[in-house]
């Protein structure tokens, strides 16, 4: 989306004004999303282009914006608009999140972006958003502002559910691929431990292993396999830092033969081996 910030680099999430964000990509207003997922909170009157479509969002809606989007930024400045950036791996924690992130809010085909009214003041939303976030931030302790990052993200994600505007008529061909990348995200989530081959999901949603890499690549910019390798090793790497499990109990949890090669996947895809994580996170 712009030049990555250390904090959405490291921890998958970010939380900026527009204004300062313009500033530190050399006051440049056009961004892609890249693989972020996207929320603006529009407390002001805010023009935005998406891939070269205009919009004319008023103050007091949050709008919603998926991966891999060109965007174009009309005046910001002295405005009060946030955006909140996030990655799947950071979001994606269950199932629930899962469908969610493949919804329309996100992947929306009768428009670029979702546009969703806030429940609440302006002066309501800054305080429970944005300043809770910011107190958070400034607790140093990593998991517990994380968590309350995802909560806020969820919380927007369920007001727009509540916008009637939502429930809308869209045609079976254009909902196919959305709806085939969000049931093999879900799959992805509840198999991960045991089947890691792309051929398996292909099978039990019933599509060719090249049909389901072409729409994952259509939705993520990503092949269904790099896919599943970035959330075994996401799953790895949490257990590795958090759990006090031994490495080998880790490695037979994920549904790795050995720990031999369960050092191997870990060397291969995250360039260390996972003794030396664990001796990293302390």
């Amino acid at each position: 989306m712009y030049k990555i910030t250390e904090e959405l680099r490291k921890n998958g999430f970010s939380i900026n004004l527009v204004s300062k964000i313009i500033e530190r990509n050399n006051f440049s207003k056009i961004f892609n999303t890249l693989e972020y997922f996207c929320i603006f909170l529009v407390a002001d009157n805010l023009e935005i282009f998406v891939e070269n479509k205009k919009y004319n969002i008023p103050g007091g809606n949050a709008a919603f914006v998926g991966p891999y989007k060109q965007i174009e930024l009309g005046n910001v400045y002295h405005k009060n608009i946030y955006v909140i950036a996030f990655s799947r791996d950071f979001f994606d924690k269950t199932s629930k999140d899962s469908f969610y992130l493949n919804s329309h809010l996100f992947f929306n085909f009768k428009s670029e972006i979702f546009i969703s009214p806030y429940y609440g003041t302006n002066d309501y939303n800054n305080i429970l958003l944005v300043e809770r976030l910011q107190k958070f931030s400034r607790l140093n302790n990593e998991q517990i502002y994380l968590s309350a990052a995802h909560n806020a993200i969820e919380s927007l994600i369920l007001d727009a559910y509540l916008n009637e505007n939502y429930i809308e008529s869209i045609s079976p061909e254009n909902l196919e691929p959305s709806n085939l990348v969000n049931k093999f995200t879900v799959l992805l989530q509840r198999d991960y431990k045991i089947h890691k081959k792309v051929s398996h999901y292909a099978d039990q949603l019933k599509v060719s292993s090249r049909k389901l890499t072409e729409t994952t690549k259509l939705i993520y910019g990503k092949s269904a396999k790099q896919m599943i390798i970035e959330k075994v090793s996401f799953e790895c790497e949490k257990a590795i830092r958090f759990s006090t499990r031994s490495l080998s109990e880790i490695a037979f949890d994920l549904g790795f033969n050995d720990e031999g090669n369960f050092t191997n996947f870990i060397k291969k895809h995250l360039g260390r081996k996972p003794s030396e994580m664990r001796e990293m996170a302390g």
